[in-house]
């Protein structure tokens, strides 16, 4: 497991060097130069030439990526000049609030996700497996964008029930906890498509499982279905889901990007769009930085979960 272990940490520092290769080369792909890019057209040459020098764009390619590549370890990930604030302070600022987003999103999903599945599995071609077929199917092919907007008229507009944005209300985390019901119909967006497609994941591995020899032994020994269901089904079922979590997680933050662009959500999502929109190329940049670590990082505390749960998986001898 040591080894295993290792080794996936070196694979995972080599995936995320070769993202800061793949988005320090977007940025000499850029209009112009960098420093046009980011200081604007109507930038002067001395500027330019004082970015360029401050920056080390003046040297030879190498030394620009490694004088980029100490500036990331060093925890520097640029200068946002239309913000006029560092692209760390920003990330800072609004990565708490996208993380208590998606991570309350991600436990829902995985609670309602799970039994769900179960459910359709042990009831396969019933009543129930329908109906959460046709749920999962109509929520997962739903645009995320057309649910937001569908939840705010439900909600917001014809019942006052629930805000429709979020605004100054999620200024901090802090704040959201004061006021949760700014979260609530973002959450419900991205949990609604999170369980559509979960919930399909756990039913196919939980049918897969219940085809298997030792189901059947398990029931040849007089096992009662709740306890066929929690010793032995449940279990191996949950790894395609924990192989799933990890690899959804940029399509979650993906939707989270137009989950607080619709509820106004002052999160990294809400301040990537601010940025496309006025082509902040620094902020552009740090947000692919850190959205990859962090799906590193879950692909690999996934691996490492799926082998605390499967204990036929010998990562050690490998």
């Amino acid at each position: 497991m040591t080894r295993y272990l290792a080794r996936r940490i070196a694979q995972a520092v080599a995936v995320i060097i070769l993202v800061t290769m793949i988005v320090f080369g977007i940025l000499h792909f850029l209009p112009g130069s960098p420093a046009r890019a980011m200081l604007g057209v109507k930038a002067t040459p001395g500027a330019i030439a004082a970015f360029n020098k401050a920056n080390g764009y003046d040297r030879a390619l190498p030394m620009q990526y490694l004088l980029y590549m100490d500036r990331l370890v060093h925890g520097n990930l640029g200068f946002s000049y239309h913000l006029d604030q560092s692209v760390g302070s920003l990330l800072a600022l609004d990565l708490p609030k996208t993380a208590l987003l998606v991570g309350v999103s991600y436990a829902l999903a995985i609670v309602i996700a799970i039994p769900v599945g179960l459910a359709q599995a042990l009831k396969r071609n019933k009543a129930v497996d329908h109906a959460f077929t046709v749920f999962a199917f109509v929520g997962y092919s739903m645009p995320m964008f057309w649910l937001a907007m569908l939840l705010i008229v439900l909600f917001a507009v014809q019942t006052h029930v629930l805000p429709a944005q979020a605004g100054t209300a999620a200024s901090s985390v802090g704040a959201v906890f004061n006021n949760p019901k700014v979260l609530v119909l973002p959450v419900a967006t991205l949990t609604i498509v999170t369980v559509a497609q979960f919930s399909r994941f756990m039913r196919t591995s939980a049918i897969d499982n219940l085809l298997q020899d030792y189901i059947r032994t398990a029931r040849a020994k007089g096992l009662s279905q709740r306890q066929l269901v929690t010793r032995h089904l449940l279990r191996n079922s949950l790894l395609p889901i924990v192989t799933l979590i990890g690899l959804s997680l940029p399509a979650v933050i993906s939707g989270a990007i137009v989950v607080e662009a619709v509820f106004n959500y002052p999160g990294m999502g809400w301040l990537f769009w601010q940025a496309a929109s006025t082509q902040d190329y620094p902020v552009l940049m740090g947000f692919t930085i850190v959205v990859a670590v962090a799906t590193v990082v879950g692909n690999l505390v996934a691996d490492v979960v799926y082998a605390v749960l499967d204990p036929r998986i010998r990562y050690s001898a490998t």
